[in-house]
């Protein structure tokens, strides 16, 4: 049970069904495509009973850990990459988010104090070519949807010519804010050091960079891409079914437009993950309906390089303040739902386990139950922290060995996309990044504190 009262919501989509656990189990067992109704069984232990079973749910992370094995092996993955998020000004108000702040607090005149930021371009570029020393080669960039910020200048210029720009296309100029956010085009150009893969625009960015104008996603995307976007995030998923997006983020994107922009991405040749954020309000048939959206996407597009459970945080969030939600996902949820995923997704080979949600501990437990990925380094987590996540912002690559070696799996550097691999020597004295256009294995902060290699 997740930390709502699920029949206060008059939801039409109930986790009940003709399966049987048994069916669906022995289908998951015998790698056979699972349908909605087999994966709710999965996730709820069985709907003929309350809660959840742990006999039960023991054979369902077992049998996603063996999928696991037969997919991708013994190794777990992970990248050295920094988060550098552009804005916190947004206008869309996700009842689930504490990391926006209100655009108009931004603005020149106002005299309210907020806690958020802007970034220039040559901000972004400072902070990623300082990050590119230390041996990282992922930068991943995912911001609120500044009213300034738009794609290039063609862009601005449309959205100008509008008689009320502000009321009909959600635009203000610069000038209007304490801070110029640029251009997304110029943004990603300034991120883009070296040769580091920037990883960015998420469907919901890409439709504030499309407001206004008839242009495709797919239009969009290949501008995104010569200005020096590498790939996708698929964030902004949340819970990829209407009826859920009306309680928890009734101002944003909806589904079709979600997978419209994950296709205009694919389409325009760019790898893309996806996500879920679970553990708020929906129910477990919730779950395994956007688990169908992913699948299907991933049967017509094939571009999709992982998925990305994400557990709600809910400590400082508006869900939680309002008390539409009174705590997260419990611990079993958070298993099964890796678990299911690893299942139902036949066609999506990696899933990760994210230590920042988790933590370490839990984190690892997580890829028994069919996760493959340990994300990044990170270097600066912004949107977890804001909600009250607890877990830090960085992991080395030393931690990581440890973490990895302590379950008897693999430590493997990747890159983003997961077509380069590194295994690392677990018996060297210390570990760093190979990958990254100025990586030499020397540990990042180890590479950040030396002003010799830092110069290099």
């Amino acid at each position: 049970m997740t930390g709502a009262a699920r029949d206060d919501f008059g939801f039409d989509h109930v986790p009940e069904t003709d399966q049987s656990f048994e069916e669906a189990l022995q289908k998951a067992r015998a790698g056979e495509r699972l349908t909605v109704a087999d994966g709710v069984e999965l996730m709820t232990t069985g709907t003929d009973s309350a809660g959840i079973d742990a006999r039960r749910k023991e054979l369902v992370l077992e049998a996603a850990d063996r999928r696991r094995a037969e997919m991708v092996g013994d190794e777990v993955t992970f990248v050295a990459n920094l988060n550098n998020n552009v804005t916190t000004a947004c206008t869309t108000g996700c009842l689930f988010c504490n990391f926006k702040n209100t655009a108009h607090l931004f603005e020149s005149d106002s005299e309210a104090d907020h806690a958020g930021f802007t970034k220039t371009p040559a901000e972004s570029r400072d902070i990623v070519a300082d990050a590119v020393e230390t041996g990282i080669y992922e930068v991943t960039s995912v911001s609120g949807l500044h009213p300034a910020l738009v794609l290039d200048e063609e862009h601005r210029e449309i959205l100008q010519s509008y008689d009320n720009p502000a009321a009909e296309v959600n635009y203000k100029p610069p000038e209007a804010y304490d801070t110029d956010p640029g251009t997304y085009a110029e943004q990603l150009t300034a991120m883009s050091v070296d040769g580091v893969h920037v990883h960015s625009m998420t469907p919901e960015e890409a439709h504030h960079a499309k407001r206004g104008t008839d242009w495709t996603y797919e239009e969009v995307y290949r501008r995104l891409d010569a200005a020096g976007l590498d790939s996708a995030p698929g964030t902004a998923a949340e819970i990829l079914v209407p009826e859920v997006r009306d309680v928890i983020c009734p101002g944003k994107i909806g589904t079709d437009e979600w997978v419209a922009g994950m296709e205009g991405a694919m389409q325009a040749g760019l790898d893309v993950t996806a996500t879920i954020m679970y553990g708020h309000v929906e129910n477990e048939m919730h779950r395994v309906m956007h688990l169908d959206v992913v699948r299907d996407l991933q049967d017509r597009y094939g571009g999709i390089t992982e998925f990305v459970p994400l557990s709600f945080v809910h400590q400082n969030t508006p869900l939680y303040d309002r008390g539409l939600v009174t705590g997260g996902a419990t611990d079993d949820e958070d298993e099964l739902m890796v678990a299911v995923a690893r299942l139902y997704l036949d066609n999506v080979d990696h899933i990760q386990s994210s230590w920042v949600k988790f933590g370490n501990a839990k984190a690892l437990k997580l890829l028994n139950c069919g996760a493959d990925d340990l994300m990044g380094t990170i270097l600066s987590e912004e949107i977890t922290k804001r909600a009250g996540g607890e877990f830090g912002e960085f992991r080395s690559f030393d931690e990581y060995v440890d973490m990895i070696t302590a379950i008897g799996r693999q430590p493997v550097e990747r890159s983003t996309d997961y077509r380069t691999r590194r295994p690392l020597d677990i018996d060297a004295d210390s570990h760093g990044p190979m990958l990254g256009p100025h990586a030499d294995g020397t540990p990042l902060l180890e590479r950040s504190r030396d002003p010799a290699l830092a110069d290099d």
